[in-house]
């Protein structure tokens, strides 16, 4: 969708896709063949010098160019800072594994004649093959690491990898690190890439992915009677928080503020929901009273609103069971629809476009939705933005595992 907040922004508001035929490798012969991929993105144009982030991976590389926009725009690069009281809470997945050594390594040590892998070859023939760095940087911790490198952060530094609950996640146990006084200023945010062959086939045997191939940006349908699935993207969202002393000593320009946070564990089933949302249900909750906030008082919420059949019914059910009477009010909207799922990365990137909601006072559309759901019938803002009321909204997010946490964020008042 782009490379940065304007651009993206400007795309979601005009329902643009950013889903094409995958072009990382070459999946053709699989069930899916299609992805959100990020397209034409170089490192070189968002940071300096390269020297100490050589060999980083895909998803390392994404975390980089979001924090130092964030870093940038919220004027940390002229600020003095006590980097000692400045920390770091991710949500980032693995990185790029070693798909060339490993498979030179297994076809050299295949055994036709006895329809057999020789292991002892194999191991030899990867030893010498696979890359030491590009080892360690598949290793989740690795764009922290990095970010630390780019910022010099030196306070409470933590990643979490809660899959699609993880970003959400980080930012607001960094709001809480905040709350405790244990930083002045936290970065928080995500990053990943699944778009791999190993990626895209756990996800198809899970028939959790689209297979509309033949109509990418078609393909990602939250809350349509057709939907099938969602769509594997890929990126990285950051956002800097810090104290509201900290903020306005330094005469910061403050976008929002983050009031309410609820997380949950469902206790169900590895890769399913509760099918009644029990979990999604008390992380609403727990947000709103963290927030002392009544469900009147939200103006829009961001859906976790994946394509799946069993997500959007279950975050159906578990909105009117939290809003009651005011839930066909409160209009409702999933950006999977144009950018894929960014899986570690999702929450992060929809809490964004919460604020840039509460900025321009207007609620990104949900595509695709032509055929709406029975099970489904909540206001969705479907296949056009739409100019509203938004000084409050909310951003769910529900993870593979049963991980429930939600943030909410208001206009900032001075």
């Amino acid at each position: 969708m782009g490379h940065d907040i304007e651009s993206v922004w400007r795309r979601l508001l005009n329902g643009e896709s950013g889903i094409s035929r995958t072009s990382l490798f070459d999946a053709s012969t699989f069930p899916t063949s299609i992805s959100a991929e990020v397209k034409d993105f170089r490192l070189s144009e968002h940071i300096a010098s390269l020297d100490q982030h050589a060999g980083s991976g895909r998803n390392t590389q994404f975390a980089l160019a979001a924090a130092a926009q964030a870093w940038k725009s919220a004027g940390l690069d002229n600020a003095k800072l006590d980097l000692d009281r400045v920390g770091i809470y991710l949500g980032s997945g693995e990185g790029p594994l070693d798909f060339g050594a490993y498979t030179t390594a297994a076809l050299a040590a295949w055994q036709a004649e006895a329809n057999s892998l020789n292991s002892v070859k194999w191991a030899q023939t990867a030893f010498e093959l696979m890359n030491v760095t590009r080892e360690l940087e598949q290793e989740p911790n690795m764009p922290l690491s990095h970010l630390a490198l780019l910022t010099g952060a030196r306070g409470p530094a933590f990643n979490c990898l809660t899959a699609c609950a993880a970003s959400t996640q980080a930012i607001g146990e960094a709001m809480e690190i905040l709350r405790e006084g244990r930083a002045d200023v936290m970065i928080g945010g995500g990053a990943h890439s699944m778009i791999h062959p190993l990626g895209v086939t756990g996800f198809n045997r899970l028939t959790a992915l689209s297979t509309m191939n033949d109509d990418p940006p078609r393909a990602s349908r939250p809350f349509d009677a057709q939907r099938g699935g969602f769509v594997l993207g890929e990126g990285a969202g950051m956002m800097i928080l810090e104290t509201l002393e900290h903020a306005q000593r330094r005469n910061a320009r403050i976008l929002a503020e983050v009031v309410g946070y609820g997380s949950t564990a469902d206790a169900f089933r590895i890769t399913d929901q509760h099918p009644e949302g029990e979990g999604a249900i008390v992380a609403m909750t727990e947000a709103l009273h963290d927030a002392d906030l009544a469900p009147a008082d939200i103006h829009y919420i961001n859906a976790h609103g994946t394509g799946t059949r069993e997500n959007d019914g279950n975050e159906t059910v578990a909105i009117k069971a939290v809003f009651g009477q005011h839930a066909k009010n409160v209009p409702v909207s999933s950006i999977k629809s144009m950018m894929g799922h960014l899986i570690a990365a999702a929450g992060a990137v929809e809490l964004i476009t919460c604020v840039l909601a509460i900025r321009d006072q207007v609620l990104p559309p949900t595509m695709n939705l032509h055929n709406p759901d029975p099970e489904c019938d909540l206001d969705y803002v479907p296949n056009e933005a739409r100019r509203a009321r938004c000084d409050v909204a909310m951003s769910n997010s529900f993870g593979f595992g049963g991980q429930n946490d939600t943030i909410i964020v208001r206009r900032f008042v001075s």
